[in-house]
């Protein structure tokens, strides 16, 4: 496998899009730089079961969620409270949520309310259905067909 670390700043067109593996090993540094404390949620499909997002949580997303039955999020990147849909109207209804067993983690079951959840987009325009759509083959990246 080839061991690509983002280190400087990719275009993000080649991150999201592209073949070339670029895992963001820095990634959980820069969310421990936070200046909010965050536990991460993962985001899963109550149909299919496919898990859809990882993202982060602070006290008052995880408040906004329970009171809204609207997935929510923090995010970490622009320090501000993440309504999902909110912009693109691609909602996550929160069916239930779950805490595992050292309460540091989150799961949100949920049914999708638009097309997809991710924020990218197929060639074709539309939403893709998760963000895991692309798997390891050798050293490059596959599209898959979701």
């Amino acid at each position: 496998m080839n061991r690509n670390v983002i280190k400087e700043k990719v275009p993000s067109q080649q991150v999201e899009e592209g073949t070339e593996i670029l895992v963001d090993f820095e990634k959980l540094k820069k969310v421990a730089a936070c200046p909010e404390p965050v536990v991460p949620v993962v985001v899963q499909d109550v149909h299919t079961m496919e898990v859809l997002i990882i993202a982060y949580v602070n006290e008052k997303a995880l408040r906004h969620t329970l009171e809204t039955r609207v997935a929510t999020f923090w995010s970490t990147s622009r320090n501000e409270l993440w309504v999902k849909g909110l912009t693109s109207g691609d909602q996550l209804d929160i069916v239930d949520v779950f805490v595992n067993c050292e309460q540091n983690s989150l799961l949100y079951l949920v049914k999708m309310v638009g097309k997809g959840s991710c924020h990218t987009k197929h060639a074709s325009g539309k939403t893709r259905f998760g963000c895991y759509y692309r798997k390891i083959v050798g050293s490059k990246l596959e599209f898959t067909s979701k």
